[in-house]
């Protein structure tokens, strides 16, 4: 922060510093104060088809600087956003390279719909990911959270608005060169905690059924109880990831330019995955004349995703007690385990790296996303007109293929390919015009706008067996025989939809003390039936600067107290593309002896489809005080959804099972504190700085269709989450001498002792015993979501030195991980594969949590064995930690080098305070969407969970920042 200091009848230094120095730049009026006082320069912030004053704000806007994203070096800039924000909760989907997270905005609302928020890039709309977006290109992110903020962008921004404001030169400005670059290795975090060869053997052996003698199973024709072989260590590589970034940005008195070239590399510690990525901006601005003012920004990348089809799945289950080589020391290609039953394709690191050309899994994109505009200023004072031209083009290719044998157990089993393509065609147009004004005390801000877009994507996928040469691979399908090629219709896709907009915008303030914004915006949707396609909705909010008024002239401690208050209305054209006219399906069928393709209604048409409408009320309180070392907010909301979409049983006569429509009812409401302290503060000595955010969001299902209270299939439950489960509440281990045992779980006592015990919650009768055994009815609803959450950041500095760290952390809800339930098939307590390294019970051991092995199974896995898979999601993250050094500026002033500066960090280096660290070792945060990695599924895809994705890393980075 820089500061220059004006004697207080030095009045013309004192207007040049009020009126012309850049936001983010305090001045003071004597020396000794030396307290950065940014709330007294016009701080920006953008807040959609315009910016404000941050003091003038009355909606509830979250702001985080692209310096401060820069702290968390990573490939995607949601994982630097991750615990900044008060009500935005960023959680993980995937630990492969190149992932995407997923984003929730005060709240999941939609029960079927998109629950992602709206991402504007530069004035446009977003069709891309927030991994597109080098966070090296990054100026600033506004998260615009009530209906009062996000209303001016009407449906799009029904979940919540990001807005992403990319780097600039400045006007007058010098060349610029800039180079950002970090290099470092990932480590793993933990292994997956699995059984080693003794404790596996012992497992197995004990592993013995009711009533006989021998084990479930013996060991195959390649086990033996004296190996002890760790698969994962077979696996896992620390792995490397480098980021490279170069721009070049200046102007002159009539325009400027920022360009840009970035690129970034990164391994899986598992073997042949890599994501890779090249990207290229420029932005130009440029004034023609007094009236006039052209420009343009495009964001063009490249990307490489290698492998993602690998995944550490089938190795975790592999025996610890099979020996991966063969006598002469060849590694082996299958192995015969639990007495010849299973018969396995070995993965190994050095098995997939020399697969060559016999594999191959891999999907390029290439994105450009455009912004063009022309402004002109119009003969009234203070009136603009602005044109807004989006054109954006996304492809993605996909291919795989795998040779004769590769991954099968049969070594000529047949070759297979597959190939996809994907193409998304974007443009939008909007009309823009701007009033701006000030009148002595009074200042108004008017925007209103006309706009058109429109979205095309098409997507095909075509698979084939029996590819005649390796090197064909996935190019050229046609070459198999004609037999085995396969076109699926359900895989060839194709729609357009396009939406038309009004707005109109009136933000006014009096004396810097009383502001308001009132908002009105018409959309109008093609997805949508005839009668139902547009719909208005408002919005307005208040506020009131208490600090300006006169009789807070004297109450010095406080700089700031602003009042809030907003209410509005948003919708979500939630419905799929065509839904109001139904939809068909084709099947085969032998007509005769000839084959022959019918049609048949999967969905019947319905013209009523309307859009999913969601009321919000925020109140906020915005304060700083003594003379702002410390700064916050505090906010509640409440937001209602209503008219949701889902399904409607229709009576059997109608010759449909069900039908979609706008039935259901959602409720989010929570309260949000952001704090922002400077606790030292000596630009030449120490300094030291801190923010925290904490955060409720209770989220409940009001309604479902036709007035039911569940929806077991989907599990949903009225007056609970959206992402409750269904299950039964594991109490314990049934233990000789427990009472009603018989009744509830019949069963002999050989087979039900230290078997899993769940809550009874049926009847009983006069003399005490049970009416009935445990069943379907016992099953309970359980809200996983937490009951806090947040983030927090330090920042320390001593002369060059600087230490900063950024953290998250969660209190309650449940974390499901499905390694220790039954959707794995890695807790099957059996013996017939490994298992989760877990303590169970015995003779010996009868205060075990989890139960015997070999007794009481249903199907493959233990009795209720879904119960062990929940655990309490409790814990806190340390991120990041950095260690920096900016290189003394004298030093570099000869070398002509404006500032130069070396980092070191570790990322996810610190967990706390977790149940679930604390008893397997792994990472606490999710892994997987609910449907995928398991061996079965058994929860629902908006579900996060923990499964056999790949494991949690620790990342040693180094890298500089450079200026000149």
């Amino acid at each position: 922060m820089n500061r220059f200091y004006f004697n207080k009848s030095n009045k013309a230094a004192l207007f040049f510093a009020m009126t012309l120095l850049p936001s983010g730049i305090a001045y003071s009026q004597v020396k000794k104060d030396t307290v950065i006082k940014e709330n007294k320069i016009d701080e920006v912030v953008v807040i959609g088809y315009g910016t404000q004053r941050k003091e003038a704000v009355t909606g509830s806007v979250a702001t985080v600087k692209g310096d401060v994203l820069r702290e968390v070096p990573s490939a995607n800039i949601t994982q630097s956003l991750q615990g900044r924000t008060a009500g935005v909760d960023i959680s993980q989907t995937s630990t492969k390279p190149g992932a995407t997270m997923q984003i929730r905005i005060r709240g999941t609302r939609s029960l079927t719909g998109d629950n992602n928020p709206l991402v504007v890039l530069d004035g446009i709309p977003f069709v891309g990911s927030l991994g597109d977006i080098s966070s090296s290109d990054i100026k600033s992110i506004d998260i615009l959270k009530d209906a009062s903020a996000t209303a001016i962008y009407g449906s799009r921004g029904a979940n919540g608005v990001i807005l992403v404001t990319t780097n600039r030169g400045a006007k007058g400005q010098k060349p610029r060169f800039t180079y950002n670059t970090f290099t470092g290795v990932q480590t793993l975090f933990s292994k997956y905690p699995m059984m080693d060869g003794p404790k596996f053997a012992q497992l197995r052996a004990y592993a013995i059924p009711a009533g006989n003698t021998t084990p479930l199973y013996s060991n195959g024709a390649d086990e033996n109880n004296s190996v002890n072989t760790d698969w994962q260590s077979l696996y896992y590589k620390p792995a490397m990831m480098t980021s490279h970034d170069i721009g070049v940005s200046g102007g002159t008195e009539g325009g400027n330019y920022n360009v840009g070239l970035s690129y970034f590399k990164q391994n899986a510690l598992i073997p042949i995955q890599s994501y890779e990525r090249f990207a290229l901006r420029m932005a130009i601005d440029q004034q023609v004349g007094s009236i006039f003012k052209f420009g343009f920004t495009t964001n063009t990348n490249y990307s490489i995703s290698e492998g993602n089809g690998v995944n550490p799945g089938a190795v975790l289950g592999y025996s610890p007690i099979a020996n991966p080589y063969n006598a002469d020391g060849t590694p082996k290609r299958v192995m015969s385990t639990a007495g010849g039953i299973d018969q396995t394709w070995i993965y190994t690191r050095k098995s997939l790296e020399s697969l060559g050309d016999k594999y191959v899994d891999e999907t390029k994109a290439f994105a450009s996303y455009n912004n063009l505009y022309g402004e002109a200023s119009l003969p009234i004072k203070g009136l603009k007109y602005r044109l807004n031209v989006g054109l954006d083009f996304r492809t993605s290719n996909s291919g795989n293929y795998t040779g004769v044998g590769v991954f099968n157990t049969n070594p000529l089993g047949p070759s297979a390919a597959g190939r996809g393509n994907n193409q998304t065609y974007h443009w939008v147009l909007e009309n823009l015009l701007t009033y701006d004004r000030t009148f002595g005390k009074h200042k108004i801000n008017a925007v209103a706008l006309y706009s058109a877009e429109e979205n095309k994507y098409t997507s095909s996928y075509m698979s084939a067996k029996n590819v005649p040469a390796d090197f064909f691979q996935y190019y050229n399908l046609g070459q198999s025989p004609q037999a085995d090629i396969t076109v699926r219709p359900e895989d060839q896709i194709y729609w357009k939809t396009g939406l038309l907009s009004a707005m109109g915008r009136v933000m006014y303030t009096y004396n810097n003390k009383y502001m308001l914004t009132a908002t009105l915006r018409a959309d109008g949707s093609s997805r949508l039936a005839p009668g139902n396609k547009w719909h208005t909705y408002p919005a307005l909010s208040l506020g009131w600067n208490v600090t300006n008024e006169s009789f807070m002239e004297n109450i010095k401690v406080i700089n700031l107290l602003k009042f809030r208050a907003g209410w509005g209305q948003t919708s979500n054209q939630a419905v799929d593309p065509y839904s109001t006219m139904g939809r068909y399906n084709v099947a085969p069928y032998n007509f005769g002896s000839a084959g022959s393709t019918g049609i048949y209604g999967s969905q019947p048409p319905n013209p009523n489809l309307g859009w999913e409408y969601s009321k919000t009320q925020n109140y906020g309180v915005d304060f700083g005080i003594l003379n702002n070392r410390l700064t916050g907010s505090v906010e509640y909301y409440k937001t209602h959804t209503f008219d949701l979409l889902t399904q409607k049983s229709l009576p059997a006569t109608s010759g449909w099972s069900s039908i979609v429509s706008n039935v259901a009812e959602t409720e989010n409401k929570g309260l949000e504190v952001s704090l922002n302290g400077i606790i030292f503060d000596n630009p030449d000595g120490f300094t030291w700085e801190a923010g925290i955010n904490f955060y409720t969001n209770k989220n409940k299902i009001l309604s479902l269709a036709s007035g039911t209270e569940r929806d077991v299939n989907n599990l949903w439950f009225v007056g609970h989450n959206i992402n409750s489960l269904y299950d039964y509440q594991y109490i314990g281990l049934w233990q000789a001498g427990d009472p009603y045992q018989s009744i509830l779980e019949p069963g002999t006592p050989a087979d039900v002792i230290g078997s899993i015990k769940v809550l009874y919650t049926g009847g009983y009768n006069p003399d005490g015993t049970p009416v009935r055994a445990i069943g379907p009815d016992d099953r309970q609803i359980f809200d996983t979501a937490p009951k806090y959450q947040g983030g927090f950041n330090m920042r320390f500095a001593y002369k060059n030195f600087e230490l900063s760290t950024v953290g998250a952390f969660q209190h309650g809800g449940i974390l499901v991980s499905t390694i220790y339930g039954s959707a794995s098939y890695l807790n099957r307590l059996t013996g017939r594969g490994n298992n989760v390294d877990v303590d169970y019970w015995t003779e010996n051991n009868t205060d075990a949590y989890f139960p015997r092995p070999g007794r009481h199974l249903s199907g493959d896995n233990p009795k209720y064995s879904s119960t062990l898979a929940m655990f309490d999601a409790s814990y806190l993250k340390l991120r990041t930690i950095t260690l920096g050094y900016n290189v003394d500026k004298e030093f570099l002033k000869d070398l002509k080098v404006n500032s130069l500066r070396i980092y070191f960090t570790v990322t996810n280096p610190i967990v706390l305070f977790s149940p679930y660290h604390k008893f397997s070792g792994m990472d606490p945060e999710p892994n997987s969407f609910g449907n995928e990695n398991q061996a079965v599924s058994g929860y629902q895809s908006r579900q996060l969970v923990i499964g056999t994705n790949n494991p949690s890393t620790r990342n040693y980075l180094m890298g500089l920042n450079l200026t000149f």
